[in-house]
């Protein structure tokens, strides 16, 4: 359950990410200064409100890409409830359960900055159905073993870090890929269609029916996961559309220098890097609160695994409507001040679930937490699509992604340690704090040349 982080919960037009596939626009500039306005998508804006942006065509790729997506979020949804209850089948130790999470969160760490930039050297398209095929034979391989007995912890831990290892390849292709059939103006609609479609799939589609699959067997689960990766890498491959702009390569440039191109991109746009330490400053919050949820509803809440469930079902539902109206939200009062408005509203909810015990309360600060927790997904990857230099998306992406992604088990320790020395309430206070932060970090995107300008009319 996440509002912002960059770990795997919601994005990508494909699976396991929290973007959607998009699009690179202007070019680095130098220190202190900003990108300026993408071509063809518009600028980033904090103010006056602009027409209303194209609305992405279902036929054609999107479609594709959409239900690519929906499907793969749904065998991901299976797998993400099943397999925890197989970890805890399998040992009653919680350090061997603990790594299997861990195992998830490592490649990015290890890989992410390398998976963009070899997203930005090959064919998007190519590379994220031909890891679609290789998670599919994982997957099928592991359901398998689980149904002749054979899986084991150590079995699970490499099959997360293997899935999540492809996965930094994926996610960061997936985001240079929308602009070849969407066009610039219809970018943020596109991103809420994916982000929503994901969620209801995840949410209120796949979490139903985990009791009635593991009924049928302990491995449908993980082969439905299958499935849905060879089909989601089928729907992919027969997309059609031009590639991103390149410049040329020079004859041996390295991967590190790719790299370090992409981080000094990230870094020297003010907006870019405002939303970057937001960002990551809100994910270490983020893994406190998640680590430590079940144990507030019900420990300090008292209200059961029935109160976690509503818990979970508030949030869900406020994500879908927060999709539903994030691109109203953001031509209203312009992108940059919908993210700083939606942190203090969440700092907001945040102090409410740590402070008010009461379950009815909760309901209403997660409700709302999700709807602008979505808003907040949509505009910041619509944002980061926007302004970033064509042909360097991948690794502008995976620098972002990197960084907040290395905060959630950075606050998932914080949040445990929050909860034993001061009380289950005290993780929720504790990402409040860090919410906070996130809003000084970004005010100085409030600032940022071209703010004031909106975007471009439909098309």
């Amino acid at each position: 359950m996440t509002a912002h982080t960059g770990t795997n919960t919601d994005r990508g037009a494909g699976r396991g990410s929290d973007t959607a596939p998009g699009e690179g626009a202007p070019q680095g500039t130098d220190e202190g200064t900003d990108a300026g306005t993408a071509a063809g998508a518009g600028a980033v804006t904090t103010g006056a409100a602009g027409p209303a942006p194209a609305v992405p065509a279902w036929r054609g790729g999107y479609g594709r890409l959409w239900t690519a997506a929906v499907l793969s979020r749904f065998g991901d949804a299976l797998r993400g409830a099943a397999l925890p209850l197989l970890a805890v089948r399998l040992t009653d130790d919680p350090l061997p359960v603990s790594l299997v999470t861990a195992a998830g969160f490592l490649p990015w760490l290890l890989f992410g900055l390398i998976g963009g930039a070899v997203a930005d050297r090959v064919d998007q398209r190519r590379a994220m159905w031909s890891v679609d095929v290789l998670r599919g034979a994982l997957m099928a391989a592991f359901a398998v073993a689980v149904a002749l007995g054979l899986a084991t912890i150590a079995l699970l831990i490499a099959l997360a870090f293997a899935l999540t290892t492809l996965q930094t390849v994926f996610d960061n292709a997936a985001t240079a890929l929308l602009p070849s059939v969407v066009p610039g103006s219809a970018l943020s609609s596109a991103n809420a269609r994916l982000m929503t479609g994901q969620q209801i799939a995840g949410s209120f589609v796949a979490a139903p029916l985990v009791p009635a699959a593991l009924a049928l067997g302990a491995a449908v689960p993980y082969a439905a996961d299958a499935a849905t990766y060879l089909v989601a890498a089928a729907l992919v491959a027969s997309v059609r559309g031009s590639a991103p702009e390149r410049k040329p390569r020079s004859r041996g440039r390295t991967l590190r220098r790719d790299i370090a191109e992409g981080v000094r991109v990230l870094w020297r746009d003010r907006v870019l890097r405002s939303l970057c330490l937001a960002n990551a400053l809100s994910s270490v919050g983020m893994g406190a609160l998640i680590a430590t949820l079940v144990l507030h509803v019900t420990g300090w809440l008292d209200a059961g695994e029935a109160g976690y469930a509503a818990i979970l079902t508030a949030y869900g539902a406020g994500s879908v409507v927060g999709g539903l109206v994030a691109g109203r939200a953001t031509r209203r009062i312009g992108q940059a001040r919908a993210l700083v408005l939606g942190l203090v509203l969440q700092t907001g909810c945040l102090a409410v679930l740590g402070s008010v015990r009461s379950l009815p309360a909760a309901l209403a600060a997660l409700g709302v937490f999700g709807v602008i927790g979505m808003i907040w997904n949509v505009t910041e990857v619509t944002m980061l699509q926007q302004r970033s230099p064509s042909g360097m998306l991948g690794r502008v992406s995976a620098g972002s992604r990197t960084l907040s992604t290395g905060g959630a088990p950075l606050g998932a320790v914080l949040g445990g340690a929050a909860a034993a020395f001061w009380g289950l309430n005290a993780p929720a206070l504790l990402t409040a704090g860090l919410f906070a932060l996130g809003v000084l970090a970004l005010l100085p995107a409030l600032r940022a040349p071209g703010s004031g300008e909106t975007p471009p009319a439909a098309v």
